[in-house]
C-alpha cells in the first residue's frame, strides 16, 4: 500500500482555541480534577478545573497589565512542572504564543530562541534560568526582550499587576485567536543546525486532540490519570498535556526521572508517556534486580512467556498450555513488575523513536499494552499511534482520523491533515522544499501494510552509503544494541568506508552489578572497562546477534567503546534523547580512523 487516509471524526469550531477544552471542565458540573501538585509529604493536592482556569485568567491578566498584545511571543524556560502548564494557558488566555526553551539550553541557543521568535517576555522557572536569560540578552543585544519573570514570586506579582483588568479585556485577549492562528512555536532540537521555529496552531493542537481521545477511549478517559516526566518544551509531552485536558485526564508531574519510580508509587497513574529509551531503562533495571538477586533465570524465562503470550493474543489464538504458564509468571513476576510501576499502569504511550518489537511483546505481555505512535515536532507529534482495538505492535499504528499518509517513491514518509504545521518561522525558503502539493516530508522511511499500520525503517538523512554503494539504515541495529543492559548508546559508522563500523558507550548505571556478577573489580574505570576483554566479549555478542537481522553488507565488522557516555551535558544527545550524529563522529573522528587503518576485519 503506498497510501492511506483516516476520515476526520470530530470537527472543531472554527472559532475556538485551546484554552476553550480548559474551559469546557472548567464550566460543567462535574469540574473535575486536570491536575495534581505534589505535596512535602509525598501525597498529591488536586487543582480542579476552574481552579487551574482561575489561576491561569489572573497571569494572564498580568500579561495585559504589562503591555503584552495578543499574538505577542512569550518564552518559557523551565523543568517539567506544574507550573509549566500554568503559565502555558496563561499564555494563550492572553491571546498570545508560547515559546518553550528547554530549561538546560545555553545562553547562545536561549538568544537565538528569543530573537527569531521576536519574543517580548521570558518566564523563567529559577534565578539560574534568568541568569542565562539575561547573558543571552547581553551578548546578543536583544532590545525586544521586554520582560523577564520567575515562577517564585513572579507569578504572584502577575497576578497582582492584573487586578484591575476588567474580565471583559481579558475575553478579548483570549477569544482573538481561532483554529488558524499559532498557539506556540516549538524550535526543532536540532541533531544538525540550528532548531528551526515549526509554528502550531490552535486547530493543530484541539482537532488532533479531539480526535486523539475518540480514537483512544480505553486509555485516555474522564478520570484517568498520567504522570508527566518528559521535557514540556518537547512537543510529545506538551501534545499530551493538551489532550489530557480535552479528555478530562489528571496530570502530576516529576522533573526528576530519578524520583520517577517513587512518583508512579505514590500517583499511581493509569497510564504514563514516554521514549523508547525509559522502556527500555525500565527493562534493564528489572533484569538486572533479578540476576543480582540470583534469580535471572526466573526472569529469563518470565520475558520468554510474555513475549510469546503476546504474539499469541496478537495471532487471535493462545494455546492453553501458555495461557497456564502466564499465569503461573503473573504471580511470580508480572504482577511485582506492574506494582514497581505503581499497580494501576494498564497503558503507556511511546513516541519520539522507534521502541522495538521484543520490548513491545514484553510488555504487552506482563498487562501494559505499549501504544507506540510516530510524529515530529512538525506534525504536533502523533501522526499516527495504536489503539487498542487496532493494535500491530511493531508499527506505530494508523493515521489518527484526519491525517493521512503516502509513501513516495523513494520510501519517503509523507503527511497531511490536521496534525501538520503551518510552517517553519522566518523560514519561508524551506516551504517548496519541505512540502509537495500540501503533502509534508518527513525525512523518515517506511512502509505501510495491507491494513494501513505504519512501520518506520530509518531516517534517510542518515542512510549510511558504503564504498561499495549498498545503503545501510543504521537504526536497524542501533535500536537492538543500545537494548542490551549493559549498553548506552551505540552510533554505526560506514559513510563511503569500505565496511560498517560502530561506537559503543556503556551504561554507568548497569556497570555495578554487571562487574560484581563477573567477578571483576568494581573500581575499573570506563578506559579500562572500554578495552577489557571480557567487556569486548560480551559487546561482541551483542554485536553478532544484531548482526543475524541484517545482510553480509549491512552487518557491524568492527566496534570501538568509548571511555565515556553520550549525553546531553556533552553535547551528543538532544534534550529528546536522539543522538546528534554529526557531534559525535565530529568529536570521535580519530577513533573511527583507527578503526579504518586498522587491518581490515574478516569478512
Amino acid at each position: 500500500m503506498r497510501e492511506y487516509s483516516s476520515p476526520i471524526r470530530i470537527h472543531s469550531p472554527q472559532q475556538s482555541n485551546i484554552t476553550d477544552l480548559l474551559l469546557r471542565h472548567a464550566n460543567s458540573a462535574a469540574n473535575p480534577a486536570l491536575f495534581s501538585k505534589p505535596g512535602s509529604d509525598g501525597t498529591w493536592n488536586d487543582v480542579t478545573a476552574s481552579q487551574f482556569a482561575a489561576d491561569a485568567r489572573a497571569i494572564a491578566k498580568g500579561f495585559i497589565a504589562n503591555g503584552i498584545e495578543p499574538g505577542d511571543r512569550i518564552a518559557l524556560m523551565a523543568k517539567t512542572r506544574y507550573e509549566w502548564s500554568l503559565v502555558d494557558f496563561a499564555i494563550w488566555f492572553a491571546g498570545c504564543v508560547t515559546v518553550p526553551i528547554y530549561e538546560t539550553s545555553s545562553p547562545s541557543q536561549v538568544a537565538w530562541i528569543v530573537s527569531d521568535s521576536g519574543a517580548k517576555a521570558v518566564v523563567v522557572e529559577a534565578a539560574a534560568h534568568e541568569a542565562v536569560v539575561r547573558r543571552a540578552a547581553h551578548q546578543e543585544q536583544l532590545d525586544g526582550l521586554d520582560h523577564v519573570w520567575q515562577f517564585e514570586g513572579g507569578l504572584e506579582q502577575l497576578s497582582e499587576d492584573g487586578r484591575n483588568i476588567e474580565d471583559q479585556e481579558l475575553e478579548t485577549h483570549r477569544t482573538s485567536n481561532s483554529l488558524d492562528d499559532v498557539a506556540t512555536i516549538i524550535y526543532t532540537s536540532g541533531t544538525t543546525g540550528r532548531p528551526k521555529g515549526c509554528e502550531l496552531t490552535h486547530g493543530n493542537f484541539v482537532e488532533l486532540a479531539e480526535n486523539a481521545v475518540a480514537t483512544l477511549p480505553e486509555a485516555v478517559y474522564p478520570g484517568a490519570s498520567t504522570i508527566m516526566f518528559l521535557p514540556l518544551a518537547h512537543v510529545f509531552a506538551r501534545f499530551i498535556s493538551v489532550l489530557n485536558v480535552a479528555a478530562g485526564c489528571r496530570t502530576g508531574h516529576t522533573p526528576d526521572v530519578k524520583h520517577l519510580l517513587d512518583d508512579l508509587q505514590s500517583f499511581k497513574p493509569n497510564f504514563i508517556l514516554a521514549v523508547p529509551r525509559v522502556f527500555e531503562k525500565v527493562y534493564n533495571s528489572a533484569m538486572l534486580k533479578a540476576e543480582d538477586g540470583g534469580k535471572g533465570k526466573i526472569f529469563h524465562a518470565g520475558v520468554d512467556v510474555a513475549v510469546a503470550y503476546s504474539r499469541a493474543q496478537q495471532e487471535g489464538k493462545v494455546p492453553l498450555v501458555l495461557s497456564l504458564k502466564h499465569m503461573l509468571f503473573d504471580a511470580l513476576l508480572y504482577k511485582k513488575l506492574r506494582t514497581a510501576m505503581g499497580g494501576n499502569i494498564r497503558h503507556a504511550v511511546s513516541g519520539g523513536g522507534p521502541l522495538g518489537e521484543r520490548l513491545g511483546h514484553f510488555f504487552n505481555g506482563i498487562g501494559v499494552t505499549i501504544l507506540e505512535g510516530y510524529g515530529l515536532t512538525e506534525t504536533t507529534a502523533p501522526i499516527s499511534v495504536n489503539a487498542l482495538d487496532r493494535i500491530k505492535i511493531g508499527t506505530v499504528g494508523k493515521p489518527l482520523p484526519g491525517n493521512a499518509v503516502r509513501i513516495a517513491e523513494d520510501g519517503e514518509i509523507l503527511a497531511k491533515g490536521v496534525c501538520v504545521m503551518r510552517g517553519y518561522r522566518n523560514r519561508p525558503e524551506l516551504q517548496e522544499e519541505t512540502f509537495t502539493d500540501g503533502w509534508f516530508h518527513t525525512g523518515d522511511i517506511g512502509e505501510l501494510d495491507s491494513d494501513g499500520f505504519l512501520k518506520i525503517t530509518g531516517r534517510k538523512k542518515e542512510i549510511i552509503v558504503t564504498a561499495s554503494g549498498k545503503n545501510v539504515v543504521p537504526a536497524l541495529l542501533e535500536d537492538q544494541i543500545r537494548a542490551d543492559a549493559l549498553v548506552s548508546q551505540c552510533v554505526v559508522v560506514g559513510e563511503g568506508r569500505p565496511f560498517i563500523s560502530a561506537l559503543v558507550t556503556l551504561d554507568p548505571e548497569a556497570l555495578t552489578g554487571w562487574l560484581s556478577r563477573h567477578q571483576l573489580d568494581a573500581k575499573l574505570s570506563l578506559e579500562e572497562l572500554s578495552t577489557h576483554p571480557k567487556v569486548l566479549e560480551t559487546v561482541q555478542a551483542v554485536i553478532d546477534k544484531a548482526n543475524t537481522s541484517v545482510s553480509k553488507a549491512e552487518a557491524i565488522k568492527s566496534f570501538r567503546i568509548v571511555p565515556a557516555d553520550f549525553t546531553e551535558e556533552t553535547g551528543h544527545l538532544t534534550p529528546s534523547m536522539k543522538i546528534k550524529r554529526a557531534v559525535v563522529l565530529k568529536d570521535f573522528e580519530a577513533v573511527i580512523e583507527e578503526i579504518y587503518s586498522a587491518p581490515k576485519p574478516k569478512a
